[in-house]
């Protein structure tokens, strides 16, 4: 929790978000497996793919 608050300080994201609200945008990504394939994820979108980014965490693929 220490490295989010830390990240969204520096990259301002106080101004548009509180913890739980970024948390809960990220959290509507969905992780799909079969076993035997190969795994899927929900679609990921544009506003996603920035937090991430300010995060400083590699966009799942």
């Amino acid at each position: 929790m220490s490295y989010i608050k830390k990240q969204m300080d520096e990259n301002g994201l106080f101004n548009k978000f509180t913890i739980q609200s970024l948390l809960d945008e990220l959290d509507t990504i969905e992780y799909y497996q079969q076993p035997g394939k190969a795994h899927h994820l929900s679609e990921i979108t544009a506003k996603q793919c920035e937090l991430y980014e300010f995060m400083g965490v590699n966009v799942p693929t």
